[in-house]
């Protein structure tokens, strides 16, 4: 295997960009493989490295058809119901608590008049 191509960190030449910067325009890698790598050096940790891949070679991102909108929608509908009461909390759960805020916190006095969901 052939060693990449290092590049100081901002000093990459044209024709190369992060996938981050594919994306923002408008483009992907397209399954090619990674062609060289900036090294931004780090003082206490080891460096800081990020991929870059040819423009030249880089292909259109792929459009959203209406079978991947569903899927999407169905995934985030999935992070916002509660695993304990099935509620649909309206915001995305906290993987710290893994339950809504009611469910992980729940009334400490145990009044029957105040409901977690309302």
């Amino acid at each position: 295997m052939a060693a990449l191509p290092v590049f100081r960190w901002r000093l990459a030449p044209d024709g190369y960009a992060t996938r981050r910067q594919l994306r923002a325009r408008g483009l992907r890698p397209g399954g090619q493989c990674v062609a060289a790598q900036l090294e931004r050096p780090r003082r206490r940790r080891g460096p800081l490295v990020a991929y870059l891949y040819r423009v030249d070679l880089a292909k259109p991102v792929r459009p959203m058809t209406p079978g991947r909108w569903a899927a999407l929608a169905a995934a985030n509908r999935a992070r916002r119901v509660c695993p304990a009461c099935l509620h649909d909390a309206g915001y995305v759960i906290p993987t710290s608590l893994g339950t809504c805020v009611p469910c992980a916190y729940p009334d400490p006095d145990g009044s029957e008049g105040s409901s977690p969901h309302g």
